[in-house]
């Protein structure tokens, strides 16, 4: 049989496990109750084992029973139930149940299912095998177009059938009324995220789990919540029709799925060439990532441009090359978008020079009239640049803050801007010009300038 072949070549002999070293493999307590409930002949359809693996079919909630495998070589699990616990009770259930009553075993030779499973572990370690043997060589491996091609379509598979089950998830909630949400927990966000996880859409998890926090934010939570769940039904539509968008939209909506640029790749690509004003920055941590977002404008091409770096928490710096209040003449690559923003910094060239005072929109609806714009070109945008030239801060009842022009149109900006005092301060009631950045309701302010002072609200931000 190939299974016993592969297994001779890989001279993998399987040991003899305890009770207590099971159980030293559970994830945690609740596991290894439910998995000691499991370890009974009454749960399982069928049962087998032999040197080389222990398999099993156990009865559970779903209508089909569920496939539990181990291969003893190591041991390794694997169970097509839905938990995210590794091993999960069924495989705790099963192993507990090898070592406990061998005897119930009765079936020596393994099913297909099984079969495929351990052969393809073999193969696999076989690959990394030989990877490592080129590796220690100093060989460099050739990629393997057939392989990449197969990984591809595997990926594409697994978003298509999370995509299809999160639309399914989507449409329930409206059913059943965005009220409801009010009193959901985290987990129940969490769970759902999970699965985008697992069908390799971690940018819709990201984008799942930020929707927790919004039935907790006061009046009008309803609409901000609708709003963001139409932008992911958005995305869930447009990849069922992805290769009749265009290539931008195309590239917006595999990156909001969870697909990564090479950036090798684009930066072999031409740039733009320009003088780029250092506008403003600021730092933001979450899950212990430390991400710098820098915001830069071409003084030739007026095109705006975001520049990301990123940290882990404690034990990497960011870039600080790029500062606040300078220029520099460079070449930019911008990463493949309906309106792109996000860039990497190619080539700089020479000295650059200094920077005066950056030439912004002159009036609010000017600013907003581009940012329109932009949303027809990519709807996902959650930040905009906006560099705003004479407007002056104003402070209502010390509540409400806002920025007017010359028009007397007004831009509120960010509850909790703890740069507002400063801002009416460098002010005094005279025009200034302010950039920050605009999410479609309020402005977050970065920098100011007044005539020849400059201000960084987000210095130490980190």
């Amino acid at each position: 049989m190939q299974l016993n072949r592969l297994y001779l070549q890989c001279d993998c002999m399987p040991i003899s496990w305890t009770t207590d070293q099971i159980i030293a493999l559970s994830p945690d307590a609740a596991s290894t109750k439910a998995g000691k409930g499991l370890a009974a002949k009454k749960h399982w359809v069928t049962l087998g084992s032999n040197e080389q693996a222990v398999w099993g079919e156990c009865q559970g909630s779903a209508k089909d029973p569920y496939r539990t495998q181990i291969d003893l070589s190591e041991p390794a699990f694997k169970c097509n139930c839905p938990s995210r616990k590794f091993p999960c009770k069924h495989g705790l259930g099963l192993f507990l149940l090898r070592v406990e009553q061998e005897n119930v075993f009765t079936a020596h030779e393994p099913p297909a299912w099984v079969v495929n499973w351990l052969v393809e572990r073999v193969h696999k370690a076989e690959q990394k095998s030989k990877r490592e043997e080129r590796k220690a060589s100093g060989e460099q491996p050739q990629p393997d177009p057939e392989a990449q091609a197969k990984r591809a379509a595997q990926r594409e598979a697994k978003v298509a059938a999370g995509l299809a089950e999160l639309e399914l998830w989507l449409k329930d909630r409206v059913r059943q009324g965005i009220a409801s949400l009010q009193h959901e927990s985290f987990q129940f966000w969490d769970s759902i995220a999970a699965r985008m996880v697992d069908a390799q859409a971690p940018g819709l998890a990201r984008m799942l789990r930020d929707l927790a926090g919004l039935p907790n934010t006061g009046e009008g939570w309803q609409e901000h919540l609708l709003e963001r769940m139409g932008k992911i039904h958005l995305i869930l539509e447009g990849y069922k029709r992805i290769q009749t968008l265009p290539s931008g939209t195309q590239a917006d909506i595999r990156s909001l799925i969870g697909w990564t640029t090479n950036q090798e790749e684009l930066l072999g690509q031409a740039g733009v060439r320009d003088v780029w004003e250092v506008l403003g920055q600021r730092i933001e941590e979450e899950d212990r990532l430390r991400t710098q977002r820098t915001w830069l404008r071409g003084e030739t091409t007026g095109r705006f441009a975001l520049v990301l770096s990123f940290a882990a928490f404690s034990s990497q710096p960011l870039d600080k090359s790029l500062v606040p209040n300078t220029s520099l003449e460079a070449e930019l690559v911008f990463f493949p978008s309906g309106f792109p923003l996000r860039a990497l910094v190619k080539t700089r060239f020479g000295v650059p020079p200094p920077l005066i005072q950056p030439h912004g929109f002159e009036t609010i609806g000017m600013g907003v009239a581009t940012y329109a714009k932009a949303l027809t070109q990519n709807p996902w945008i959650e930040t905009f640049p906006l560099l705003l030239k004479n407007v002056v801060p104003h402070s209502s009842m010390g509540k409400h803050h806002f920025l007017q022009d010359r028009e007397r149109h007004v831009l509120p900006l960010a509850t909790g801007f703890e740069g507002v005092w400063q801002l009416l301060a460098i002010s005094g009631g005279h025009p200034i010009t302010v950039f920050g950045e605009w999410n479609g309701k309020t402005l977050l302010p970065l920098s100011a300038w007044a005539e020849q002072q400059f201000v960084h609200f987000f210095p130490e931000a980190g």
